[in-house]
């Protein structure tokens, strides 16, 4: 997410950043930096960065994705995440695995 943040406010050369479609209409809900998925014929491209990010950017709430510097994205970030349920147990992951070998 730092990433993204960072090609979405700026940050990086254009020319060397990966390309995030920022709709021209904006939508009332969400943030106000909403990214747009490309539409892709191939599975190299749906898998591709600027397409996974789109919908974990999406679901920021405005006052993560609106911060001035990196350090305050990273610190509203994980302000943000703390407060959030579980996204990913990796012991339930690791338990499964060592039951199937």
């Amino acid at each position: 997410m730092t990433e993204t943040y960072k090609i979405v406010s700026g940050k990086y050369h254009p020319g060397v950043a990966p390309t995030l479609y920022i709709p021209s209409v904006r939508v009332t809900t969400g943030n106000d930096m909403r990214l747009e998925k490309s539409r892709v014929k191939y599975d190299l491209q749906k898998f591709s960065f600027s397409n996974r990010v789109v919908n974990t950017w999406n679901s920021l709430p405005n006052w993560v994705v609106s911060a001035i510097t990196t350090n305050t994205f990273k610190a509203r970030l994980d302000k943000f995440s703390h407060n959030q349920d579980i996204i990913y147990n990796f012991r339930a992951q690791l338990h499964a695995r060592n039951r199937t070998s």
